[in-house]
């Protein structure tokens, strides 16, 4: 709910029209009742006009700032639309979970809403009634207006700053690193054979054949996996439940998703059997668009998106692809530093209950080369950028995870070799693709970084 509640514009919006409210019923009846107390030098300092003029004031504010609040909305909705378009809608949620847009909007609803309420406590003093004008009030009234002038003169460099693809490209990086740095532990040097009983196993269990299937209760991308649910319920059944789809991943109703079977060789009875399934159920959530909740590979799923829409015939800007795959190097030597390993849930007696499966270093690699390497196979710099990518991964990484590095170089190995490049480009691809092979013996041919 915390997530869901990030990404909306309303809650601070609300939060703050809420708060206007109350402030503008109360603070007319502070004014009411200090009105003949208040000591003469606080009255220089507040509004001093006529009922009239105080009604010509706030209306004035409450008028001025439906229009600035339109102005800003708009302005969102254009950037939301600009990201969408040209970059990836994925990076909607980046624009939307932005407090800034978030506060702005809320100060201007706020002291719209404000000053509508305090108008309505003015009397001019006709019609027999007692005249009331609330200084107090309209004078936050006023403090609140320069606080939403100021406020939109930083929106507006805020959002200069944002729209700017470097901007962007940065704000998926450091979300990402918040997010691995969040879900995923140090990996553990094992090179002494000291191995300690927290680390995950190499690969999944292997289901038995009696195993009882688990299927999704409802369509849409696997968004969390409520944990402490799950290992009650596989307490509850003695059994060891199995999640072997990626977090990110399209879950379709009445599918497949994983698989539970006894700790023990009693077989689990019908009753337990089916109350696993709906427990189990229940614990993963799924929702309408993918989000970093505990999904390591979303950042990197965003930048392959921009650089994959860089590369189209319609923008064609290869300098944008090489700047993402820049941040996707930085992020896959930061993940090869983690363990990427399944997640084992326990219980409290330390027995593994339950296992989740997580991307390894193979399908992250993947997921932000193969795009590139595929539309950006007839660009030199592109090619440079993933050789240089592999090189500085093969560096940062440990001895058992070179195999997906070694594929993932044969097949730009393989692109490289089927373009008509020029020999001066084909001889420079080849040095970078020799560079890659010593660094994944080890060494660092210092001088010919490119």
């Amino acid at each position: 709910m915390r997530d869901t509640l990030r990404v909306q514009l309303w809650p601070l919006p609300t939060l703050g029209v809420t708060l206007a409210v109350v402030a503008g019923v109360g603070l007319p009846r502070l004014d009411g009742r200090i009105r003949h107390d208040m000591p003469p030098w606080l009255a220089d300092y507040l509004f001093g006009g006529s009922a009239d003029a105080a009604r010509s004031v706030l209306g004035a504010i409450a008028g001025s700032l439906v229009t600035v609040t339109a102005l800003t909305f708009s302005l969102t909705v254009v950037t939301l639309q600009l990201a969408s378009s040209q970059f990836s809608p994925r990076l909607l949620r980046t624009f939307s979970a932005d407090r800034y847009v978030q506060t702005t909007l809320a100060l201007f609803l706020a002291t719209f809403t404000y000053a509508l309420t305090v108008l309505r406590t003015v009397r001019t003093g006709e019609d027999g009634r007692t005249g009331f004008v609330p200084q107090v009030s309209v004078s936050v009234a006023f403090l609140l207006t320069l606080a939403s002038v100021f406020a939109l003169v930083l929106f507006l460099s805020h959002l200069a700053r944002e729209i700017r693809i470097e901007t962007m490209m940065s704000s998926v990086h450091s979300a990402a690193d918040r997010t691995l740095h969040r879900l995923l532990a140090k990996r553990q040097d094992t090179a002494d054979g000291d191995t300690s009983a927290e680390d995950p196993p190499a690969a999944l269990p292997d289901p038995p054949a009696n195993a009882l299937t688990l299927t999704a209760g409802a369509s849409g991308f696997l968004t969390s996996v409520d944990e402490e649910a799950l290992v009650k319920a596989a307490v509850e059944a003695d059994a060891l439940v199995l999640i072997d789809r990626l977090p990110g991943s399209s879950l379709i109703a009445g599918t497949p998703m994983g698989a539970a079977w006894p700790r023990t060789e009693e077989p689990l009875s019908p009753a337990a059997r089916t109350h696993l399934a709906e427990a189990v159920s229940e614990a993963v959530r799924t929702g309408p668009e993918r989000t970093d909740l505990q999904d390591i590979a979303f950042g990197l799923r965003q930048l392959t998106d921009i650089a994959a829409k860089a590369l189209s015939p319609g923008i064609n800007d290869p300098t944008t692809a090489v700047h993402a795959l820049s941040h996707s190097a930085a992020l896959l030597c930061e993940l090869a530093r983690r363990d990427l390993g399944p997640r084992l849930l326990r219980d409290d007696d330390e027995q593994v209950r339950a296992v989740l499966r997580r991307p390894d270093l193979r399908d992250l690699l993947d997921l932000a080369v193969s795009q590139p390497l595929r539309y950006g196979a007839a660009e030199p710099a592109v090619l440079t950028r993933i050789a240089m990518l592999l090189r500085e991964l093969s560096w940062c990484s440990a001895p058992d995870q070179h195999p997906p590095i070694a594929a993932a170089l044969a097949r730009l190995r393989s692109t490289i070799d089927t373009q008509n490049f020029q020999a001066t480009e084909h001889m420079r691809l080849t040095e970078l693709i020799a560079l890659v092979d010593e660094a994944l013996a080890g060494r660092w041919a210092h001088g010919h970084s490119r």
